[in-house]
């Protein structure tokens, strides 16, 4: 049964205006994409298979945002100096690339927003997200502090950013509530499209049942890649139809001469980028391959057509999982 128009909302709390909640049409699309394939009869459950013939203009809809979907690549720009970056967004956007992943601690969000004006693609064409670290130490401080990064990305009239993250549970219980309740404010508003969290483990999200108005978070981005694959994040994620961002899934190139990658990457003439992203789509995650290369960045995007990694490789490059001591920046507190 498709649920209704407020299942996305904690019993305990008012519903969101009428024009913030999910129609059952948006949300039957988005539970037609997670059920297309049923992930408990894959071996490796921390799989959920994606749609056939991946493009680079493939999306996939956030639930409880009606008639909003994300590209299924996405283009990072951690450590993107600001002299740099404008150009480096340029190139991703003329190669096919419309989904950008900024943050207030990267200190890039206006120059993200700056490349999409320079573009000349509309801006309701290109996804961009931004996140927010910590508390502004009270609600209304924290709402300002959001409220200027959506207005240093998109300074219109109208401006609003399509994804607005906590980008860690590191405040503490009482940041983490005011954190997400400046973003619900902004939701109401109409300055942010859709919410959610970064490095969040099960324990983070199902805290915030207590609070939050929009529940689950519709969004959670956490390190994955072979070699940390956070299964158990992972499923919840998918069982609660949380949409899953995987940063470095480049490894930051700290994995390029593994001999198990290298040996896929050579069986399909692609490079071990273009294999650890293919690899991200395949799982059902949204990958933020990161470079300021302009040839690179052109390559990671290079990523469809007619490669596809087959069972064989997808196993072993499952088998390649070192759990959270794979990590090269953190894995999830699932406690």
């Amino acid at each position: 049964m498709v649920a209704g128009p407020q299942s996305h909302l904690n019993p305990h709390h008012q519903p969101l205006p009428a024009q913030y909640q999910t129609t059952d049409q948006g949300r039957a699309a988005a539970e037609a994409y997670y059920n297309s394939n049923d992930s408990s009869s894959s071996n490796n459950k921390n799989t959920m298979p994606p749609t056939p013939k991946l493009s680079l203009t493939s999306t996939i809809p956030i639930v409880n945002s009606p008639s909003l979907s994300m590209p299924r690549l996405g283009f990072g720009i951690y450590q993107s100096p600001r002299s740099v970056c404008v150009n480096s967004c340029l190139t991703a956007l003329r190669a096919g690339y419309r989904h950008i992943d900024s943050a207030q601690f990267y200190r890039n969000e206006s120059e993200m927003g700056e490349a999409v004006r320079q573009s000349g693609i509309p801006r309701s064409d290109v996804f961009l997200t931004t996140k927010i670290l910590a508390s502004g130490g009270s609600p209304e401080k924290t709402y300002q502090k959001c409220l200027e990064s959506v207005n240093n990305i998109d300074p219109s009239e109208n401006g609003y950013v399509d994804l607005f993250l906590i980008h860690s549970p590191s405040s503490g219980s009482a940041g983490r509530k005011e954190l997400w309740q400046a973003l619900e404010r902004l939701v109401e508003e109409k300055k942010v499209k859709s919410i959610g969290v970064s490095n969040f483990g099960i324990g983070h999200i199902e805290e915030m049942k207590a609070f939050a108005k929009i529940w689950p978070p519709q969004v959670n981005q956490i390190e994955l890649h072979p070699w940390n694959q956070q299964r158990e994040i992972v499923q919840y994620c998918h069982t609660h139809k949380i949409i899953i961002q995987a940063y470095c899934p480049l490894v930051r190139n700290m994995k390029a001469y593994d001999e198990t990658l290298v040996s896929i990457a050579k069986k399909h003439g692609k490079t071990t980028g273009q294999t650890l992203i293919r690899y991200c789509l395949q799982k059902g995650w949204v990958p933020l391959p990161k470079s300021d290369t302009p040839s690179r960045i052109e390559a990671n995007a290079d990523v469809y057509g007619g490669f596809e990694l087959d069972g064989e490789d997808m196993s072993r490059l499952d088998g390649l999982d070192q759990g959270a001591q794979g990590a090269i920046v953190q894995a999830v507190d699932n406690s």
